[in-house]
């Protein structure tokens, strides 16, 4: 199972501290997440308009707009473990995993989910969050769902994760774009957990994994997000 562990040795010292600023980063995603519940709709016709006011013609990239929505469409009344398996299979497929510098220009960026279907393209944050917010869409709670920094072994780099758990104390399941089936995280011996955080706090390494609670606000990087996804024309609270 997944262990809150820190990456101990002088010689990660770089992908922690990558790791400590994406966290400060992401931190307010969950502690003040207001996204769009289950009840709520979007408006997939005025999110593909705006898209195309933005991008201009989308072309195939309007069709996994569409596939998107369908998605969500068909899979609201699916068991949990199902909506798991859709979404994760769902964008697994429709995104190439590309790094921010060659989409974005720059260094970190956090796409969307517009943006990352319109590209076709992310880096393992745009998986990880959009994926978490089909599910919260698709009404799976967020205490259920936690985002996960780890560092993936195999390539000895800062990586992230979205794991589910069926209750507090199971064993979480990992939806990864690395390895395309859902896994046990005991079966991802390649993946060391770091951090991991949700709408109920943040898990911390050592001392039982204890929450610690933040002003989302202050923090600007989800402040823009919010804005973004405002702009493309989905219905998210105040954070």
């Amino acid at each position: 199972m997944l262990q809150w562990l820190c990456i101990p040795g002088g010689s990660t010292r770089p992908l922690t501290a990558r790791l400590d600023r994406c966290l400060l980063l992401a931190l307010p995603l969950f502690l003040a997440f207001l996204l769009t519940t289950a009840s709520a709709n979007w408006d997939f016709e005025n999110i593909i308009r705006n898209a195309e006011k933005r991008y201009g013609p989308l072309g195939i990239a309007k069709g996994r707009i569409e596939a998107w929505s369908d998605l969500i469409d068909s899979s609201g009344e699916l068991p949990e473990r199902e909506k798991l398996d859709v979404v994760n299979r769902f964008f697994n497929r429709q995104l190439r995993f590309t790094d921010d510098f060659r989409i974005w220009q720059q260094n970190d960026y956090w796409a969307t989910p517009i943006e990352a279907l319109v590209k076709g393209a992310g880096d393992c944050e745009d998986y990880s969050l959009a994926k978490y917010f089909t599910l919260r869409r698709l009404g799976v709670p967020s205490d259920k769902l936690r985002i996960t920094y780890v560092k993936a072994l195999d390539y000895n780099q800062a990586h992230m994760v979205l794991t589910y758990y069926v209750s507090p104390t199971a064993e979480p399941l990992v939806l990864d774009n690395l390895i395309g089936d859902i896994r046990p995280a005991s079966q991802r011996k390649d993946l060391l957990p770091v951090y991991a955080f949700n709408a109920e706090g943040l898990y911390l390494p050592g001392a039982g994994g204890g929450k610690r609670s933040g002003d989302a606000k202050k923090l600007s990087r989800w402040q823009d997000l919010l804005k973004k996804m405002r702009a493309e024309g989905f219905v998210i609270g105040e954070g």
